[in-house]
C-alpha cells in the first residue's frame, strides 16, 4: 500500500523507486487490502461513504488512490509525471510533501538547482541544418561508447549533433556536492533523455529527475509547480527568462551558446556560429565557470553565514543580495538606448540596471557616473565626455549581468554615431 506519510518522508528520487516498487504487483497488494476490509461489512454499499469519509485521495496513481486503493471515477490533481507515469498529487499534497521533502537536503547541505538543457548546459542542431561550414565536424564527433570523454556527439536516435558546453561536466560534479539537480527543458521527453545521458553517463547527478514538455502543466512556460521542493530553496538556470513567468526571483539567466549556426539564425543574430568560427568558449572563464562561483557564493551565504533559522531562510534574498554587489556606485542615465514609447524605468535595461545594484536616474547631475548610448552624439552623450564621465553601449550592462561583474568601460566605448 502506497502511504500518503511515506511520500511526504521520501526525496523525489526514493519516492519514483518506492512507487517502482509498489507497482510491480500491478495494484494486487492495494486490492488485497481492499478485499480484507469489505469482508468485514455485511453490507459492502456501507463501504463506500466510510472511505469518503476517512481519505480525501491526496494522491492517484492511474486514477487509484495511492492512499486507500478506491478506484476513482475520474484523474484528478496535478501530473506528477517525470516522478512516475501515471501519478497525480492534489495541490495541498504537493504543498505537504514540498515542506517535508525540503528539510531532507537542507539537513545536508543541499539545495535545489534546476538545469536547462538547450543554450545552458549544450546546443544541439539538426544534421540537416548544419552549414557548408560545419560539415567539418562531421568528421569530428566523438564515440558514445565513453561518452564522458567527448563533447560532440552524432545523435542519430534523435536526428541531431549535440556540442556539450565547455566546463560542463566539471560545473555538474561540483554542483552536485551542493545543489540536487534537475533537468527542466521544452524539448520532448525522448530528447531530454537522450541529453542527460551524454551529461550523466554515470547516472550520478539526475537520478531521473528529468522535466520535459511532455510532463509539464502549461504549454510554452515553465514553472515549480510540479517541482517537489519549496521554492525558497531553489535556483534556477536558464537562458530565457521569459518562460519563467511566476518564478523569476529564483532564475539566474544564462549567456546563451550558440555553437552551431542554426541556433543563430532562430535568435535572429546575424554572426557567424563558434563552429563555423571553429572556435569556443573559455573551458576556465566561460558562463559556466562564472555561474559556479555565483552558485558558491550563494550556497555559502545560505548554509555558513551566521543567521536564524535554517528553514527561515531564502536563497531568492541571497540571490538578490549577490547581484546588487555587481554595479553597486554607479549612477547611470540612459540616452536612446532603448524606444521611448514606454517609461524609461519600465525598460528592461532598466530594470536589469537595477537588480544589479546600479541607480538609474533620467537627469544629469554631479553624482552621474554612467551615459549608457548607442549615439555619441545625443546631448547626454556629449554631457559625459565633457565631464569625463563613462560614456558605454548597452551590451556593457548585458555583460556585467552575465559576467557577474562590473565590465571594462574601454571595452563597451561609444566611439560614434550609429
Amino acid at each position: 500500500m502506497i502511504d500518503s506519510h511515506s511520500l511526504v518522508k521520501s526525496s523525489t528520487e526514493h519516492f519514483a523507486a518506492f512507487l517502482d516498487g509498489e507497482l510491480d504487483s500491478d495494484k494486487n497488494h492495494v486490492m488485497l487490502k481492499r478485499r480484507k476490509v469489505e469482508e468485514e461489512f455485511e453490507n459492502k454499499e456501507e463501504l463506500q461513504p466510510l472511505m469518503k469519509d476517512e481519505c480525501t485521495h491526496p494522491g492517484t496513481i492511474k486514477q487509484m488512490c495511492n492512499h486507500c486503493g478506491k478506484i476513482l471515477q475520474a484523474e484528478s490533481g496535478v501530473a506528477i509525471s517525470y516522478i512516475h507515469k501515471g501519478i497525480r498529487l492534489q495541490n495541498h499534497e504537493i504543498v505537504r510533501h514540498r515542506n517535508a521533502d525540503t528539510e531532507n537536503p537542507l539537513r545536508h547541505k543541499k539545495l535545489y538547482l534546476v538545469l536547462d538543457l538547450d543554450h545552458t548546459l549544450l546546443n544541439s542542431t539538426g544534421l540537416r541544418a548544419m552549414t557548408s561550414q560545419e560539415e567539418h565536424l562531421k568528421s569530428q564527433t566523438d564515440s558514445l561508447q565513453d561518452v564522458s570523454k567527448g563533447s560532440l556527439f552524432m545523435v542519430n536516435s534523435v536526428h541531431m549533433m549535440t556540442k556539450l558546453r565547455p566546463f560542463v561536466r566539471t560545473f555538474l560534479k561540483e554542483a552536485s556536492e551542493m545543489f540536487e539537480l534537475y533537468i527542466d527543458t521544452m524539448g520532448d521527453r525522448a530528447y531530454a533523455l537522450e541529453m542527460v545521458e551524454l551529461l550523466d553517463p554515470q547516472r550520478e547527478y539526475f537520478s531521473g529527475r528529468v522535466i520535459s514538455r511532455d510532463d509539464r502543466t502549461q504549454i510554452n512556460k515553465k514553472d515549480l509547480d510540479i517541482f517537489l521542493g519549496h521554492e525558497s530553496a531553489v535556483l534556477i538556470l536558464d537562458d530565457t527568462e521569459e518562460v519563467w513567468q511566476t518564478n523569476k526571483e529564483n532564475l539566474i539567466v544564462m549567456e546563451r551558446y550558440f555553437f552551431f549556426a542554426s541556433s543563430c539564425c532562430r535568435f535572429r543574430f546575424n554572426c557567424k556560429s563558434l563552429a563555423e568560427l571553429k572556435r569556443d568558449e573559455s573551458e576556465t572563464d566561460g558562463a559556466l565557470a562564472t555561474v559556479l562561483k555565483v552558485l558558491k557564493k550563494i550556497h555559502y551565504m545560505f548554509f555558513d553565514e551566521p543567521k536564524d533559522n535554517l528553514v527561515d531562510r531564502d536563497v531568492r534574498q541571497m540571490l538578490k543580495t549577490v547581484q546588487k554587489e555587481v554595479l553597486k556606485g554607479c549612477k547611470i542615465v540612459f540616452s536612446r538606448a532603448f524606444p521611448t514609447i514606454d517609461r524609461a524605468e519600465n525598460q528592461h535595461l532598466w530594470k536589469m540596471a537595477e537588480q544589479l545594484g546600479a541607480t538609474c536616474v533620467t537627469k544629469l547631475d554631479s553624482s552621474v557616473t554612467h551615459v549608457v548610448s548607442t549615439d555619441v552624439g545625443t546631448k547626454k552623450a556629449q554631457w559625459a565626455v565633457k565631464h569625463n564621465k563613462f560614456l558605454v553601449l548597452p551590451r556593457w550592462i548585458l555583460a556585467a549581468n552575465y559576467r557577474w561583474q562590473k565590465q571594462p568601460e574601454q571595452n563597451f566605448s561609444v566611439n560614434e554615431v550609429s
